[in-house]
Parts: C-alpha cells; sequence; structure tokens
C-alpha cells in the first residue's frame, strides 16, 4: 500500500517529556537493561561469536547463519561500552576473535560475507557493506583494547577494498564482487563512518585519505543540490538511477550522513554545515510525521510520503542529526531528544524482552516482524552514546 500523501493520525502524538526524563530513560535502558541482556543472551558460547536473531521472549532462534556485518556491530557496541566505563572488553574480544578466525579469507579474496552457525564460510562474496563493518569494529575494537592485531587487520582490510573492490570509473567501490545491480550510497556512508572511526583511533593517513575520497563522492554525486537530498539508487555513471527507483529517499539516512559528515568535519577542520544542515532539514520537514513523531522508511525527492511506517534505526539516527545540529550550529536538540526517545520507547522498546525491540512497524504503529534482529543494537548503542555525551553541554546550553 502506498502512503504518499498519507499521514496517520491514529496515534496521539504524547506530551512532551522533559530533557533530563530521555537522558535518564536511556541511559537506565542502556546501562541496566540493553548491555546485560545482549553480554549474555546475545553470546553465543557453544561455537563462538554472536545470537544472530532472538524471539521476543529472550531466546536464541537458531538461526543457521551469522552474518559478517552483525559480527561487526556487535564488536562495536561492546568495545564502545568498555570506553564508556561498562565492563564489555572480554565480549567485544569473544566476537574479534570468532571473526578473524573465521571469517578472513586472505589478501586476495577479503571477508566472507556470511558464516555457518559454526563459524564455516556460508557465503564467501566480498560485499562492501559487511567489509565497512569489519573495519568499523576493529576500528572500535583497537580503541578499546589496544590490540595491535586489530590495527594491523585494519590495515589489511582497507589493502583489500582499495585493491579489490574499485569500481572500473575510478569513482567509488563496488557493491560487491562480482558486482550486481545498481550502485548504492550507503555502503559508502558505513564506508565513510569506517574510515573515521580508524583515522581517529590511529592516525593513519590512509584512513583519512578514504574518507577525503567518499566525501567527494558524496558532494559530486549522491547530493542533489536542487532538492538537497541524497538518493539511495545510482546508474553505473553516479547519475541517479533511472525512473521512481532513483527518486527513493531515506530520512534515516539523511540524518545519518548529517551526523558523519559532522565527524568528518571535527577530525578534519572542513566546514561542511552546508550540507549538513540541507539533509537534516529535509529529514525533518517531510520524512518525521507530525502526529507521532516517527521517522518514516521512505519519501520521494519531493517529499511524497512512500512508505509512512517506520523502523528503530531511522529514529535513533534523528537523535545522532540533533547531536550534530546543536554541536555545530548551536540548535536546541532537546525537543528531537524528547519526541524521538518517547516514540522509540512507545513503539519499539516495549512489549518485548527487556533490552530488546521491535524493529518495524508499519503505518498503523502494528509490528511487522517475528523475531528481534540482533544487528539494530549498533543503532540503539550510538544515538543513546551520543545523546549522553552531550547531556552536560546541553544542561549548560539552555539550562535545563
Amino acid at each position: 500500500m502506498s502512503h504518499a500523501n498519507y499521514i496517520p493520525s491514529t496515534v496521539s502524538p504524547s506530551s512532551s517529556v522533559a530533557a533530563p526524563e530521555a537522558f535518564s530513560r536511556a541511559r537506565a535502558w542502556l546501562v541496566d537493561k540493553a548491555l546485560p541482556f545482549w553480554s549474555t543472551r546475545g553470546i553465543d558460547t557453544h561455537v563462538g561469536g554472536y545470537v544472530e536473531q532472538i524471539d521476543f521472549d529472550g531466546r536464541d532462534r537458531q538461526a543457521a547463519f551469522k552474518r559478517v556485518r552483525v559480527i561487526g556491530r556487535q564488536i562495536y557496541v561492546f568495545s564502545h561500552a568498555s570506553l564508556l566505563g561498562w565492563q564489555g572488553i572480554a565480549q567485544a574480544r569473544h566476537g574479534y576473535e570468532f571473526l578473524i578466525d573465521h571469517a578472513w579469507l586472505g589478501p586476495e579474496r577479503g571477508w566472507a560475507r556470511q558464516l555457518d552457525r559454526d563459524g564455516s564460510v556460508r557465503d564467501p562474496t566480498p560485499d562492501l557493506y559487511d567489509l565497512a563493518f569489519v573495519l568499523f569494529a576493529l576500528g572500535w575494537f583497537y580503541r578499546a583494547s589496544g590490540d595491535p592485531g586489530a590495527r594491523v587487520c585494519a590495515i589489511r582490510t582497507f589493502d583489500f577494498i582499495n585493491s579489490h573492490m574499485r569500481h572500473f570509473s575510478g569513482k567509488g567501490f563496488l557493491v560487491e564482487k562480482p558486482s550486481t545491480g545498481p550502485r548504492l550510497q550507503n555502503p559508502h556512508m558505513h564506508l565513510l563512518e569506517a574510515a573515521l572511526v580508524n583515522y581517529e583511533a590511529t592516525g593513519d593517513e590512509c584512513f583519512r585519505l578514504l574518507a577525503d575520497e567518499v566525501v567527494s563522492l558524496f558532494a559530486d554525486h549522491f547530493f542533489d543540490r536542487t532538492t538537497s537530498t541524497l538518493a539511495e539508487y545510482f546508474s553505473e555513471d553516479w547519475s541517479r538511477h533511472p525512473g521512481q527507483l532513483g527518486q527513493l529517499i531515506e530520512p534515516g539516512h539523511l540524518f545519518e550522513w548529517a551526523w558523519i559528515l559532522a565527524n568528518y568535519q571535527r577530525l578534519t577542520g572542513r566546514d561542511l554545515r552546508e550540507y549538513i544542515k540541507a539533509l537534516a532539514s529535509f529529514a525533518e520537514r517531510r520524512g518525521v510525521r507530525r502526529d507521532n513523531h516517527l521517522t518514516c522508511n521512505v519519501v520521494l525527492s519531493d517529499g511524497k510520503i512512500l512508505d509512512a511506517g517506520s523502523r528503530v534505526w531511522p529514529n535513533t539516527e534523528r537523535i545522532q542529526a540533533a547531536v550534530a545540529m546543536f554541536e555545530l550550529c548551536g540548535e536546541d536538540p532537546r525537543e528531537i531528544f524528547e519526541s524521538s526517545t518517547r516514540a522509540l520507547f512507545d513503539y519499539f522498546l516495549t512489549g518485548c524482552t527487556a533490552g530488546t525491540w521491535i524493529d518495524r512497524i508499519d503505518a498503523y504503529g502494528a509490528a511487522s516482524v517475528d523475531h528481534v534482529p540482533v544487528s539494530t543494537l549498533y543503532h540503539l548503542m550510538i544515538a543513546f552514546a551520543e545523546m549522553l555525551r552531550v547531556e552536560r553541554a546541553v544542561e549548560d546550553a539552555f539550562h535545563v
């Protein structure tokens, strides 16, 4: 069903919570519920690595596969938790060692995309999205542990991407190898995210150069100044894919790019506020529902809503973009912190085992999933950690 002109009003907007309550709810959920749950129930103690899926009662669904991107995301979660003072380094190392032992296929083949539950290779395809999350995990694990092996693996991963994943045009990278389907911005966005993490953690110039390259792709091809939008699908020459496919806009990705570009500006000094403001503004005006403050899944480049349903991650990215706009432009983030935190707790962090989530709802607010995907914790961890990181600065700036 298309929701092009539909803003449902089946749920009345909740009254705004106070900013201190948003901070306290995020902190309590993350520290008291999510991290304790996933540090025990989310660890595969039988064969190593992490659980891929659980049911809504908190039990392992015994998925037959393990995605490398999920292993990377969970390594990040526990590494970041460790840096915040929570004892997570052992859980991070558990995933790191499983990843190294099972998913690395050598300098000519890179990292597998998917493993069987026992760690044997299920799909050896080099996939840029998964490679980005391996690189992301290695940077965070190195930062948390200081393990020199993680830095070596990060350089090897960079070398593989640089040598084997480049597009024949010289502009950007293959989505997978061999390449199929349209070109995508999303794996490049996560590659930028991973490059910045490693550049900050190691100071290695190769990661700065990789970040520069992806930001140039963003400015020259991904971003459209006329509409202030960022498309998902592109042709081989980086023109927008013909037809409606090239007009699909995911507001969550606009928010996510805004936050990542803000990190790039922080680390390099290059002023990207023009892009950051444009992305956040379009997503806020066209991608956030007025009735319940949920971020929609998909709109068109003219702003019409195509999919008024929502997932956890577009709402967490709205929080991160608000952090960026506060730190770079001085904009008050409290309303967004309040409304997005309330939306997350009202729709996604309820009706399931404490510390877990309902990942997807339809336009009417009904759950449209049958399990808890572990991959979502990465989004909640970043958003809540970022919001809590600026808590004192927000209090000082606006006398909360």
